[in-house]
């Protein structure tokens, strides 16, 4: 009875499963990282290997590196992994690049999707605007794949994958641990965090994980006193009273302004239904608020800036997600479903840009003399701006997948993936008493708005089969078949004022209200008298951005296509700890539809892949790894800042990476353990890029016959990330009396330079990010319960860059440094039960 009712419990799962999405999603096998003997069992081909058997250029960061190390976030993980460099704003806006893949500007919520996919266990977490900044604490490993892996992983895995695999519920022990931490930041003040677990047996079958913690990140940023003076001296009206065009920021002064709160927990229920079937349901739930900014102004003061009204934001996520995994015959079948809901609020002064067009005008006297920044009497105001900010994107996702044994000659793993994943996108630029006859229609004070809805669809079906030519020599193919589908409506653009002129946006024909269809197709501008169409979006006063099929109905532009990506692989293993590998790869990226309704979509983009790779373990305690690795990128989307500071994407030129990769593990005594990896990466533009799309790549003129213009020139190299970096970690434990076991740890940690911008001009203003080196030192004991550390990150308080960014792209005269966190001290402690 008991096996017939755990049956129909798998047939129900399977059912809901089936019912409750509309396709099979994506994601991989939930078992935690194994160490025995320095061996690491990982997933990155779907199954259980050691990774020394797995023929991909892959780390794999263990439960244990990661707590001895006090690794809490993408940031300090990410300096693990040569291979990896990102771009990052503050928390939780961050653009990863592997291997050099990056044109710079990606990230946008209205831009391309990533090149590099994130993983929570079997579930993609990859999202549009920055990607997922999780908690990291009781995780198995995080897993780095470099290298194109389109084959398993889909769209967003172009240039590599990071997974984020988490400790899994235990049926048979009763377990838990706490750990607190407080620490001072210098030129800060003090944060901390507690954290903790317990899995907790529910029956023989069944077993719970709960994870929970809370940290606060010291602030160390100071906004320091001043003013900033805009050009009044022939105002297009007359000022408003108490208005000089001289402003302060005296309200905001405060130190160490940027702060960050995370918190958050995770729940999963492991269910053995019967002896080959497991269902694991799964929840997260994280916050992050953070205040003020992360980048500081070197023209003001180290660690300063001069702000003049409250920068925050807050992020919210949700995650549900369910595995079932078990056995059809004598091959594995895995379900993954999830969904995803994150939604981010912000608010940011945008004084820069203001501050930007009022010196563009300066030869007609300004933004007061050029542009209507009056209020509803007719009198000329301060012309700053806000941007309030909102997004809500939502992703759901699902696969089937099955394998053959692992023991066969032949074997495949094969299976089907859907995911939908859409954002809702609110900027409302503010201007404090501006007129409602200039704001645009129905938002009094909104100088601009984006209200606008991205929707991007993803379906494949895909397969790796491995053929054992002789028992040392394996053949490796693979494909994956996918159809992408994007969507984007809404408005964008200023208001109109309906009695005529003065025209918000002095006339703004190609954007805002102007730009609106009428329901005879016409736009208002061309139709001002004609009725205009509702918006496609709430929160809009109309559309301008999608397309009219007549009856009054306008629906979203679409960029819709189809392709195949390949692999290919051989692998020799003549002898157990040695293995080499060639492979021939392709990953890609989606094409989509820019938000400027007047500018034409732009196409996928594809990555090609050639690598030879060698892993060792040439004695007992030693293990050696790395690959050489060439790739051509073709036609890759060039995202950047271009009229009025919205985002554009275009299709750039062709670029050639080639680098060297590798990583060292060695533990001579069980006393001592030294790691070191690093990586080589020479990547170049292979033709010129231009300012508008050209074929020829000679920029002369455009499609059109209009001028055009070099961007960037053949040859240069692609930004963000540097020619070399490379990290080793030392540990040496000692016993201190029967329990106790003392060790001194110290990581170094180096980047070089790089380039901030792939465009000439831009990157010329922001400079090159500056080479850096960090250390981390700690000190401490533990028993088989407790721990107890003493640590200092950052030893030598280096201002290691992070990235470099202007408000607009017209500002040319403030840069913004973001920088790692200074030197940190602090005392951990922790207790297991």
């Amino acid at each position: 009875m008991l096996r017939t009712a755990r049956h129909a419990a798998i047939t129900a799962l399977l059912a809901s499963a089936a019912i409750s999405v509309p396709a099979f999603a994506q994601d991989v096998p939930v078992n935690a990282a194994v160490e025995n003997d320095g061996d690491i069992v990982v997933t990155a081909q779907k199954r259980e290997e050691n990774l020394q058997d797995v023929p991909v250029s892959i780390q794999a960061l263990s439960t244990r590196k990661l707590d001895q190390l006090n690794i809490s976030n993408f940031a300090q993980f990410a300096q693990l992994l040569p291979s990896v460099a990102f771009q990052s704003q503050q928390p939780g806006v961050t653009t990863v690049y592997m291997r050099g893949v990056a044109s710079g500007g990606d990230g946008n919520h209205s831009g391309s999707l990533p090149s590099v996919g994130v993983y929570l266990d079997e579930q993609p977490v990859t999202t549009i605007g920055g990607t997922l900044d999780v908690h990291v604490y009781d995780i198995a490993r995080i897993e780095s794949l470099a290298g194109p892996q389109g084959t398993l992983y889909g769209a967003s895995s172009q240039a590599g994958t990071i997974r984020i695999i988490t400790n899994k519920p235990e049926l048979n022990a009763f377990s838990g641990r706490i750990d607190a931490e407080v620490n001072t930041v210098a030129h800060g003040k003090q944060g901390g965090n507690v954290e903790g677990f317990l899995n907790v047996p529910i029956a023989d079958m069944a077993a719970l994980r709960v994870v929970g913690f809370y940290q606060r990140d010291a602030g160390y940023i100071d906004n320091v006193a001043g003013t900033r003076t805009f050009n009044v001296t022939a105002p297009a009206a007359p000022l408003a009273p108490g208005y000089t065009g001289v402003v302060t920021n005296a309200p905001f002064v405060k130190k160490d302004f940027n702060t960050t709160e995370t918190f958050g927990g995770r729940a999963a229920l492991k269910i053995d239904l019967d002896d080959t079937w497991t269902a694991t349901p799964g929840v997260i739930y994280q916050e992050q608020k953070t205040k003020g900014i992360f980048g500081y102004d070197k023209s003001v003061g180290d660690l300063k800036v001069q702000r003049f009204a409250p920068d925050y934001r807050r992020e919210r996520f949700v995650q549900a997600a369910l595995t079932i995994e078990g056995k059809i015959g004598n091959w594995d079948a895995t379900y993954a479903g999830a969904y995803m809901d994150r939604t981010t609020n912000s608010g940011s002064d945008y004084t820069d840009y203001a501050e930007a067009y009022d010196a563009l005008y300066a030869s007609v006297g300004g933004s007061a003399g050029y542009l209507y920044f009056q209020n509803a009497a007719g009198q000329t105001i301060d012309q700053r701006q806000y941007v309030v900010g909102s997004d809500h994107f939502k992703k759901m996702s699902q696969e089937f997948r099955v394998a053959s044994p692992q023991s066969d000659r032949f074997r495949v793993v094969a299976g089907v993936f859907y995911q939908r994943q859409s954002n809702l996108i609110h900027q409302d630029y503010q201007v404090a008493n501006l007129a409602p006859a200039l704001s645009v229609n129905s938002s009094p004070g909104t100088l601009w708005l984006t209200q606008q809805k991205r929707v991007d669809r993803d379906y494949a079906v895909f397969g790796e089969a491995s053929f054992d030519i002789l028992p040392t020599l394996t053949l490796t193919a693979g494909g994956r078949a996918f159809i992408y589908d994007n969507t984007l409506i809404g408005f964008y653009g200023f208001g109109r004022n309906p009695a005529g002129p003065p025209y918000n946006g002095v006339g703004s024909g190609g954007t805002g209200v102007a730009a609106c269809f009428t329901t005879t197709g016409a736009t208002v501008r061309n139709n001002p008298g004609g009725t205009v169409i509702p918006p496609a979006v709430a929160g809009g006063p109309c559309t301008n951005l999608g397309v009219y099929i007549g009856n009054g109905q306008v629906v979203p532009k679409q960029a819709d296509g189809q392709g195949f990506t390949h692999k290919l692989n051989l692998t020799w293993k003549p002898r157990d700890g040695l293995l080499a590998y060639a492979t021939w790869s392709r990953g890609f990226r989606p094409g989509g539809i820019n938000r400027q309704g007047t500018l034409p979509p732009y196409d996928p983009d594809y990555l090609t892949n050639y690598e030879i790779g060698f892993k060792t373990t040439p004695i007992d305690h030693l293990r050696f790894n790395g690959a050489i690795y060439m790739q051509d990128w073709k036609a890759f989307q060039f995202a950047f800042l271009g009229l009025n500071s919205l985002t554009q994407i275009q299709n750039g030129s062709n670029a050639r990476i080639k680098g060297i990769e590798a990583d060292l593990n060695w533990t001579p005594t069980p006393a001592f353990t030294f790691t070191a990896s690093g990586a080589y990466t020479d990547a170049k533009t292979r033709q010129n890029i231009c300012r508008a799309a050209d074929p020829t790549f000679a920029c002369v003129t455009t499609p059109a016959g209009g001028a055009n213009s070099i961007l960037t020139p053949a040859g240069t190299r692609l930004p963000i990330t540097p020619k070399f970096k490379a990290n080793a970690t030392a540990r040496y434990a000692v016993p201190i009396g029967a329990e106790f076991r003392a060790y001194v740890q110290g990581l170094v940690a180096y980047q070089g330079s790089a380039s901030s911008d792939i465009r000439t001009a831009p990157a010329a203003v922001l400079g090159r990010l500056g080479t850096y080196t960090t250390g981390n030192l700690s000190v401490g004991a533990e028993t088989s319960r407790y721990s107890f550390e003493l640590f200092v990150q950052n030893i030598t308080d280096e201002r290691a860059e992070l990235s470099r960014y202007q408000a607009c792209s017209v500002c040319n005269q403030r840069n913004y440094t973001v920088v790692a966190t200074p030197r940190t001290v602090g005392f951990r402690a922790g207790a297991k039960f």
